[in-house]
């Protein structure tokens, strides 16, 4: 067994919008998983100084569109998935693998997109790209698909579904509807692509009408992807579709995400919000996409930054479901290290959020092993810095990947 200590960690915040910071406490880990908070089991293996600084969950992109491992066509860009664990990204989930060269969107067959899923699954999912945990082969639901198309995808672990390219002249025959049904007696997860034409030009804009005769599990950036559904559709949908989470990405339109943001803050329903940055796509490739969604939220549409940080790690965690996103017993430990930046007024990492500052982030743990040892690649580093002392050698920071936008 593994141990690690985390001490001198200034604010712990857990994820969870209804666990309060802590203050001046630690953290133990045993073989990746958090064993205790403000407890001590004897002498780990390692000890991580936090040096007063922030410790938080990993963040959780709940919308991206990988290709093959790194690469990414959409932008022609390679290490995209290593910059974003710079970026603080440690967990991601696939909005469907997109932009394969030459895929036509308009010839899409049942056997196609579950074929395309499976492969993604076992390639880019099995692989864990620069350490990330990317949730990889999600099933663009199209016309035709029977039960045994489930069956096939469960028994290949795929979980996740979404609505994109769907027929929807066909809204009216049950057959969407069976498709949630199905997936849900497989306990898997279905996504929506909400709002205007995607940057493919061949998705279906889906309104009012469309999401609350679905009943999909997450409605897919809510408040665009690019260009979101009229602001009365989206009230409707907040009312009409109770069950549903709802995501806000880096691909948003601004407006409508203090729209959304202010409506679920009056209604106290903060708790089905979800983040991701829907990239990389024609939004570009924004490794700290997900730090700014907090920031926004935070410092211009009035969202606690506790809950913001939720909304970022556990709910996104919770949505799609993962066991990941908080800081609890038993929970993996993917967590980061960061606190405000040398200029910043802050004091703390719920304070950069809340003045909308970007954080510095020292370290990235993925299952408790430090990947980003104590400068992260993508931010400035924090005012104050992180030590490492162990019996064996020191861990080593990854290889730095190349530079992305920032």
């Amino acid at each position: 067994m593994t141990t690690l200590l985390i001490e001198d960690i200034g604010l712990l915040v857990h994820g969870d919008p209804a666990v309060a910071p802590e203050t001046d406490t630690t953290l133990w880990i045993e073989d990746g998983r958090i064993a205790g908070v403000g407890t001590e089991h004897g002498a780990p293996d390692q000890v991580l100084s936090a040096g007063g600084l922030t410790v938080m969950p990993g963040l959780v992109d709940g919308h991206v569109h990988p290709t093959f491992g790194e690469w990414t066509p959409a932008q022609d860009a390679i290490g995209w998935i290593g910059n974003y664990l710079h970026g603080g990204t440690t967990s991601m989930v696939s909005a469907g693998e997109l932009h394969i060269p030459g895929l036509a969107f308009d010839a899409l067959t049942p056997e196609l997109v579950l074929s395309i899923a499976i492969t993604s699954k076992h390639t880019t999912g099995r692989m864990r790209p620069s350490g990330v945990k990317v949730n990889a082969g999600t099933i663009l639901l199209v016309p035709g698909m029977t039960e045994e198309h489930f069956d096939r995808a469960h028994r290949e672990g795929i979980d996740q579904l979404k609505f994109i390219f769907y027929d929807w002249n066909r809204l009216g025959d049950g057959e969407a509807q069976q498709y949630v049904a199905w997936a849900h007696e497989r306990g898997m997860t279905v996504k929506m692509h909400s709002g205007g034409v995607s940057r493919s030009g061949s998705s279906r804009p889906a309104g009012r009408d469309v999401v609350v005769a679905v009943q999909p599990d997450i409605v897919g950036h809510i408040s665009g992807g690019p260009i979101p559904a009229p602001d009365e559709d989206i009230l409707a949908i907040i009312d009409e579709v109770p069950s549903a989470f709802l995501e806000i990405c880096s691909s948003m339109n601004f407006r409508v995400t203090k729209l959304v943001a202010e409506e679920l803050n009056r209604r106290g329903q903060l708790d089905r919000l979800t983040l991701g940055t829907d990239t990389p796509g024609g939004t570009g490739v924004i490794p700290r996409g997900m730090l700014r969604n907090i920031c926004l939220l935070a410092s211009v549409c009035g969202v606690d930054p506790v809950a913001a940080v939720a909304a970022a790690t556990g709910q996104t965690a919770r949505a799609h479901g993962l066991d990941t996103g908080v800081i609890a017993p038993g929970r993996p430990a993917d967590l980061l290290v960061l606190g405000p930046i040398t200029g910043s007024s802050a004091r703390n990492g719920l304070e950069c959020f809340a003045a909308g500052d970007l954080p510095g982030i020292a370290t990235v743990l993925v299952d408790g092993v430090p990947l980003v040892a104590s400068r992260s690649q993508q931010t400035p580093p924090p005012s104050r810095a992180v030590t490492w002392r162990q019996q064996a050698a020191a861990p080593r920071p990854a290889t730095a990947p190349a530079s992305g936008c920032c």
